[in-house]
């Protein structure tokens, strides 16, 4: 079985939030963080992000911000 690397930790870190992920692939990723400390904080990071974004409400965004966000959301392709 092969060590997960940090790019595959962020790709997979909305997988493992959600608890939608295999048991041995959550294994390998928790294996990561045990001994990575970028990846420690890396998931720390998101999850502050979803926790303070969870209180924002649509009023709460300026109206130029809103479109600014809009149209970056538009043009990214995954």
């Amino acid at each position: 079985m092969r060590n997960l690397t940090c790019q595959e930790i962020v790709e997979l870190v909305t997988d493992y939030l959600e608890d939608d992920m295999a048991d041995e692939r959550r294994d390998l990723f928790e294996r990561h963080l045990a001994i990575c400390g970028a990846c420690q904080l890396y998931l720390e990071q998101v999850r502050t992000t979803i926790e303070l974004t969870g209180l924002l409400r649509a009023d709460d965004v300026p109206p130029e911000v809103m479109g600014d966000l809009v149209a970056a959301l538009r043009g990214w392709q995954h």
